[in-house]
């Protein structure tokens, strides 16, 4: 599993070069749009309710006013509630509404590593596209908020709260990556399918997604180029799987 998780992270290594050899930028224009608007509305919005969900917590129980510690300790939870709800929120729409714009970025990675002519697998329209990453992202962000609400509570449990933080880290991780290998894998699976394939490599989508997560941890840079690259990287390493597994015809391999 640790071998796998390395590989995902290992592809990001060239992804830059790559992008700018086969001259992708301009289809992340909107995207690089898209996430910075959204980031700056999400995240300004996290940090504005911080301090009024403190206080209305506080307002049903008027002694606990009296210590500064239990005000400290909610503004404390609060906040984390509000960042991680903030890059769940964050991740998933810039990835459903990026597909369009995603899925023919992937598709020319696709050809240059195999060889396949453009439009080679199944055609999707633009509408399509944004649909299926709507329906995949949903879905997602659905089962993580499922899990990451008992994992949140487990903050409250001494030493245990350790765990449950690279708990946490990591089931973001897997959804991110899940959404950028989609990119690819809607071009050749149905929706249940591509949920198998994830499941079935998710080592290597939880190392694509910790590189993805670790982006957003950097103000601005990090929210503008967190697409490029983990779509790259995610795109170039879900071809591989695909050949690996034989479920790509090419005319050359992917090394």
């Amino acid at each position: 599993m640790i071998k796998n998780i390395i590989s995902g992270i290992k592809a990001y290594f060239g992804a830059f070069s790559l992008i700018s050899k086969l001259k992708l930028w301009k289809y992340f224009a909107i995207p690089m749009l898209i996430s910075f608007i959204t980031a700056i509305a999400i995240f300004g919005s996290a940090y504005g309710f911080s301090d009024v969900l403190t206080d209305y917590i506080t307002s049903l129980f008027p002694s606990w006013n009296s210590y500064s510690w239990v005000r400290a300790t909610f503004r404390i939870l609060t906040g984390l509630t509000i960042i991680v709800t903030g890059l769940i929120l964050f991740k998933h729409i810039i990835m459903a509404l990026s597909a369009p714009f995603m899925s023919p970025v992937s598709e020319k990675i696709e050809a240059h590593f195999t060889g396949n002519p453009p439009h080679s697998h199944r055609d999707t329209t633009f509408m399509q596209q944004l649909w299926r990453g709507i329906r995949i992202n949903g879905r997602n962000l659905l089962m993580e908020l499922l899990l990451t609400i008992p994992i949140l509570l487990l903050k409250f449990i001494p030493l245990v709260n350790i765990f449950s933080a690279v708990l946490l880290f990591l089931v973001q991780a897997y959804y991110a990556g899940f959404g950028n290998m989609d990119y690819t894998l809607e071009r050749h699976f149905r929706y249940r399918e591509s949920v198998l394939f994830v499941r079935h490599h998710r080592s290597t989508d939880i190392g694509n997604g910790i590189v993805f997560m670790l982006f957003l941890l950097l103000p601005v840079i990090g929210w503008i180029l967190v697409l490029p690259l983990s779509v790259t990287a995610a795109s170039l390493k879900t071809v591989k799987l695909l050949q690996q597994e034989q479920l790509l015809k090419a005319s050359k391999n992917l090394v």
